[in-house]
């Protein structure tokens, strides 16, 4: 197993979201704090960044065409070339939150979630989140209230279930789901990061084809695959960098693990121990791979 450095301190505040695009062989992501997306492409190493306005949660594609990216409090439209952005919907009117992380489901739906909004840094309004559903003819449902930092989400390849995490109280879930009607039931703690307390806050997450969940430990400098299953640990990444967000898995073979960190929060210590905070990590050799990830179909 090897890490790399893929870009060095690309993040001026926090990077989420990685995306693999297979049809470009291109990684997206994000700076959610620094309000900024990226494209980094496999084939020329070319970066493209654009530069908005507002806090961001997340980039996927849209079959439509464009991408469909979490927007302050709005999932919106971004069209790459012109940098046009049109609001699809907005949620939490009237509470101080904005979006976090992403997934789609097999059937293209889009699973979105917001957390309450940060009055200092790392502290954010606790229980004011929720988990939606962006459903493919545009409707919007919320599933899941009083989430703090609404985060990572996965499903197992036979769409039977869903894992979710919500980063403080540090729990991730495990639920049965019903790919027919976009629903879930039965949820429970599967993996507890209070009672492990070693890992920091369980943020960003990924499955791979043995239905195994990589989840990115914030405040852990860990990426720590798990059996759903037993909850227990299977491997460890180790990282030079502290506040690791979130992970895909990528690569014409999808053999590969890019991994997203953060600089915002960090004393200027940590920095200085940690030059490399904010980078953006590749780990190859792992004798895993993931899937070709959903995007947006409404």
């Amino acid at each position: 197993m090897s890490v790399e450095v893929l870009l060095k301190n690309v993040f001026t505040g926090t990077g989420e979201g990685p995306h693999w695009d297979e049809d470009t062989q291109t990684l997206f992501f994000i700076d959610n704090l620094g309000q900024k997306v990226f494209s980094w492409n496999y084939r020329t190493k070319e970066v493209q960044m654009i530069q908005l306005e507002k806090v961001l949660g997340f980039i996927i594609p849209h079959a439509k065409g464009g991408h469909v990216i979490g927007y302050g409090k709005t999932i919106s439209d971004l069209d790459w070339n012109s940098k046009k952005v049109t609001v699809i919907t907005e949620v939490d009117e009237n509470v101080d939150t904005r979006m976090n992380d992403v997934k789609c489901d097999a059937r293209g739906r889009l699973w979105f979630g917001t957390m309450g909004a940060d009055r200092l840094p790392e502290m954010p309004e606790k229980e004011q989140g929720s988990l939606y559903c962006l459903y493919t003819d545009g409707t919007v449902k919320k599933h899941k209230e009083k989430v703090t930092i609404s985060n990572g989400l996965a499903w197992s390849s036979d769409n039977k279930r869903m894992y979710y995490i919500d980063s403080i109280p540090g729990k991730v879930y495990g639920m049965d789901y019903d790919i027919e009607t976009g629903t879930f039931t039965n949820e429970k703690v599967i993996i507890d990061f209070q009672a492990i307390g070693t890992l920091g806050l369980p943020d960003g997450m990924t499955i791979d084809t043995e239905d195994k969940l990589w989840v990115a430990c914030y405040d852990g400098a860990k990426v720590v695959r798990f059996d759903p299953e037993t909850g227990k640990q299977l491997q460890c990444i180790d990282f030079p960098a502290k506040r690791i967000t979130s992970c895909c898995f990528g690569g014409p073979n999808y053999d590969e693990l890019f991994v997203t960190c953060g600089r915002s929060g960090a004393q200027e210590q940590e920095l200085k121990d940690l030059p490399l905070s904010g980078s953006l990590f590749r780990v190859t050799g792992l004798g895993v791979k993931g899937s070709k990830p959903n995007i947006y179909e409404g």
